[in-house]
């Protein structure tokens, strides 16, 4: 299992939450709610993080990212905040340069739950 490089993300990320339910509605307008799933992963957390770094670390973030499209791979992460590292999926991202060896990542990871 890969572990995300141990760079830090800009403060100010965006945390999601979207519980797993199903909803039953009625005629009259009662409704009723239940969890789809397991309990303890009908939750899923997805993050926005954006990591303001030098080219040198946006490189490293990049490669890591490069090989999990490739191999198709979780990898574990601590969010900021978080008592516990989490596996995440990033299923895209964006790099712009705005000044001479300063890079910024935009990243989204989706939390996934795997053995």
């Amino acid at each position: 299992m890969a572990t995300f490089p141990s760079i830090k993300p800009t403060y100010g990320q965006q945390k999601n939450s979207a519980p797993l339910t199903r909803r039953i509605a009625f005629a009259d307008g009662y409704e009723h709610r239940i969890l789809f799933g397991l309990a303890e992963h009908q939750n899923p957390k997805v993050y926005s993080f954006t990591f303001e770094v030098s080219e040198t670390d946006a490189d490293v973030i990049e490669t890591f990212l490069d090989a999990r499209a490739n191999d198709s791979a979780s990898f574990d992460f601590e969010a900021p905040g978080e008592a516990a590292s989490q596996k995440f999926v990033c299923e895209g991202w964006s790099k712009s340069i705005p000044y001479n060896n300063r890079a910024t990542i935009q990243t989204t990871f989706r939390e996934v739950f795997e053995p």
